[in-house]
C-alpha cells in the first residue's frame, strides 16, 4: 500500500461516468482497495425442527411457526447468520484498512460476493476504490462535521449516487447489512394448500415464512444502521432464497428455508442547507383573450 501510495498513479473500478461523478463534489480516487476472507463453515444450526415436536408422533401437526435466526431456539440458523457477518465484517475491515493506508476517506462502489473457495470452504470478498477529499467545495464542509470519526466510511453506491448525496448534504457513514434465516415445517394445512386439488388459495405456512424472515432482516439492519452512527440507509440489494430440506426429526416430512438478505448503505447528513439549485425564469401567458387585448392597450 505504501508502494501504490507514493507511485503517483492510482487504479479504480470505476466507469468513467463514474470517475467524472465523483470528481465533480471534490473527490478524487486514492486507488483501487480489496478485503477477502475464507470461512470453514462448520456449525450452522438448523439441526433441529420444533414444528415436528407438536405431533408427538402422530403424524404432521395442524399448524407450525415459523423459526428464524435472531430468535435462538430449536431449528435456529443462528451460528450460521453469526459466521456469515463476523466473515464480511472482516472482508470490509481489511479492505477499510488498505484504503487508510492508501490515504482514502472512504471506499465507493463496493462490491460484496460469496464464492466457494477451492480448497475448501467459502471467500467473502469486499473490492471497491477507496477515495480521497482534498477539501474544496462541499467536502471542506464534510471535513469539518466528520470531526474525529477517522474510520474510513464504506458505501455500495456508484459514483454517481455517491455524488447525489454529497450534492444534497449526505454522506455514507458505512455499509449496513441485515441477514435472517427462517425454517418451518410444514404441517397439514400447508400440505393441503398445495395439493393440485387445493385450486387458487393462499399458502398461509409460506406466506408467514417470507413475512418472518424479511421481517427480522429489515431489523437486523435497522441495528446495522444504528451501530454505525446513520440516520437512514438507501438500500441497493434485497435477495431471497428459497430451499427445502427433509425433516431431520420426522420421517417423511419436508422444511422449508428462506435466506433473506438486505444491504444498503447507512447515510448521516453534514450540512443542513442543500445547494441551492439556480431555477430559469417560468414564462405564463394568459389563455383569456380580453385581457391580452387589455395588456396590449395598456403597453
Amino acid at each position: 500500500m505504501a508502494e501504490i501510495r507514493h507511485s503517483g498513479t492510482w487504479g479504480s473500478a470505476l466507469t468513467s461516468d463514474e470517475f467524472a461523478a465523483i470528481r465533480s463534489v471534490g473527490f478524487e480516487p486514492a486507488g483501487q482497495v480489496l478485503g477477502a476472507c475464507v470461512y470453514s463453515i462448520g456449525f450452522t444450526g438448523g439441526y433441529a425442527c420444533p414444528g415436528a415436536w407438536g405431533s408427538w408422533g402422530y403424524g404432521a401437526p395442524v399448524r407450525t411457526t415459523t423459526q428464524v435466526s435472531s430468535r435462538g431456539g430449536y431449528g435456529s440458523y443462528g451460528p450460521l447468520v453469526k459466521a456469515m457477518y463476523e466473515a464480511r465484517h472482516k472482508a470490509l475491515d481489511r479492505m477499510s484498512a488498505e484504503c487508510e493506508a492508501l490515504g482514502g476517506h472512504g471506499v465507493v462502489g463496493v462490491r460484496l460476493t460469496i464464492g466457494p473457495f477451492p480448497a475448501g470452504g467459502l471467500e467473502f470478498k469486499a473490492i471497491g476504490t477507496a477515495v480521497r477529499a482534498p477539501g474544496v467545495g462541499p467536502v471542506s464542509t464534510w471535513k469539518a462535521r466528520r470531526g474525529h470519526r477517522h474510520q474510513p466510511f464504506t458505501s455500495d453506491l456508484s459514483g454517481q449516487d455517491f455524488a447525489k448525496l454529497i450534492m444534497k448534504g449526505w454522506v455514507p457513514a458505512g455499509l449496513a447489512m441485515g441477514i435472517s434465516i427462517g425454517s418451518r415445517h410444514d404441517d397439514w394445512m400447508t400440505v393441503g394448500q398445495t395439493r393440485w386439488g387445493a385450486g387458487n388459495a393462499e399458502v398461509t405456512g409460506f406466506t408467514e415464512l417470507v413475512a418472518d424472515a424479511r421481517h427480522d432482516a429489515r431489523l437486523q439492519l435497522a441495528r446495522d444502521v444504528t451501530r454505525l452512527g446513520g440516520e437512514g440507509v438507501v438500500i441497493a440489494e434485497m435477495d431471497m432464497r428459497v430451499r427445502e430440506r427433509e425433516c431431520p426429526v420426522q420421517e417423511g416430512r419436508r422444511d422449508h428455508i428462506v435466506e433473506a438478505t438486505s444491504i444498503g448503505t447507512a447515510i448521516v447528513r453534514f450540512t443542513r442547507r442543500e445547494q441551492e439549485q439556480t431555477r430559469p425564469a417560468l414564462a405564463i401567458m394568459s389563455l383569456d383573450p380580453q385581457r391580452r387585448q387589455a395588456a396590449r392597450i395598456r403597453i
